[in-house]
C-alpha cells in the first residue's frame, strides 16, 4: 500500500469512531465498509468468529460486542432502523484478526488495531506503575511522621526499626529478613521497594492507625507502642485475608527505583521533544 493510502485509511478509521455509554466504539456496519466487505451477511460471519475468540480468552462478549440498532436512509427522505453491533477497540482488533487478510483494508486494520490496543495496554501499565510509586512515597511520609511521633515518646531509631519489623511479622506472618529472602530482595534495600501496591498500602494503613492511636491513647515507650503497631497490623491482615488476599503469597513487584528511573527518563524525553518543538517554531 502507498503511504497516501495508509494515511487515508488511518483518517477514515479514526473518524469512524463514536461513543457508546462512555466507551469508544465503532459501528460494525461502518467497519464492514472500512474493511472492504460489500455484504453484511459475509461480514457478520467474521464478527461471530471474533466473538468466539473473545469468549475463548475469558472476556465477556456483551462488554465488547453489544447489539445496537442504527438508523439508515433508504431514499425518498425515509429512514429505517437496522440491526448493528457496537465494537470496542478490542473487538475491532479481533474482527480484523479474523478477517480476510488478502484485503488490503483488513491487513491495514490488523496492524492498526494491534498497535492501538497495545498502546492502551502500555498506558494502563504506566498508570498502575505511577499508582505504586505514589503509594510508596505515601508510606515513606507516613513512616517519617510516625518516627517523629515515637521519638517524642522515648523511641529511638533502633526502637522504631524493631517496631516496624514486628509490624511486618504480624502483617505477613514472616519476619522482614525472611520476606526479603523469600522474594530475593537485597538485605540493604527496604522491603517496601519490592512489594506490590496493595501490600504497600496495607503497611501504610497499619502505620497510620498506629500514629493516630499512639497520640489518642497517649502511649509512651517502646513496648506499648510496639504492641499497638502489632495489633493494627494484625487487623489489616485480617481484613485482607477475609477478602481472599494473603499478602505473603503475593509475588514481588519490580524494584521501585527502576520504575522511578523509567518515569524520570520519560520526563526528560518529553522535555527534550518540547525544546525541539519550540526551537523549530522560532
Amino acid at each position: 500500500m502507498k503511504s497516501t493510502e495508509i494515511k487515508e485509511l488511518f483518517v477514515r478509521f479514526e473518524k469512524a469512531t463514536s461513543e457508546l455509554d462512555g466507551v469508544e466504539c465503532w459501528s460494525a456496519r461502518d467497519l464492514q465498509i472500512l474493511l472492504g466487505y460489500s455484504k453484511w451477511e459475509n461480514f457478520i460471519k467474521v464478527i461471530e468468529k471474533a466473538k468466539e475468540a473473545c469468549r475463548n480468552v475469558g472476556e465477556h462478549i456483551e462488554d465488547h460486542f453489544p447489539d445496537v440498532r442504527k438508523m439508515v436512509s433508504i431514499g425518498s427522505d425515509t429512514d429505517r432502523l437496522i440491526d448493528d453491533v457496537g465494537l470496542t477497540r478490542y473487538a475491532c482488533y479481533l474482527v480484523a484478526q479474523n478477517g480476510d487478510s488478502r484485503k488490503p483494508e483488513v491487513a491495514f486494520a490488523q496492524t492498526y488495531f494491534a498497535v492501538q490496543t497495545r498502546r492502551a495496554e502500555i498506558i494502563e501499565q504506566r498508570l498502575l506503575e505511577f499508582e505504586r510509586i505514589k503509594a510508596r512515597e505515601k508510606l515513606s511520609q507516613t513512616e517519617k511522621n510516625l518516627s517523629g511521633i515515637l521519638y517524642e515518646r522515648g523511641v529511638d531509631d533502633k526502637g522504631f526499626a524493631i517496631i516496624r519489623s514486628k509490624g511486618d511479622q504480624a502483617l505477613f506472618r514472616l519476619s522482614t529478613h525472611l520476606l526479603k529472602y523469600k522474594f530475593g530482595i537485597p538485605e540493604n534495600r527496604p522491603l517496601a521497594d519490592f512489594l506490590p501496591t496493595i501490600s504497600i498500602k496495607a503497611k501504610d494503613l497499619a502505620a497510620e492507625m498506629t500514629s493516630m492511636n499512639v497520640q489518642s491513647k497517649d502511649l509512651k515507650g517502646q513496648n506499648p507502642i510496639e504492641q499497638e503497631h502489632v495489633e493494627n497490623s494484625i487487623a489489616v491482615r485480617r481484613m485482607l485475608v477475609e477478602r481472599g488476599i494473603l499478602p505473603e503469597n503475593l509475588p514481588p513487584a519490580e524494584d521501585i527505583k527502576k520504575i522511578q528511573r523509567k518515569f524520570e527518563g520519560d520526563e526528560k524525553k518529553v522535555l527534550k521533544e518540547l525544546k525541539k518543538s519550540k526551537s523549530k517554531k522560532k
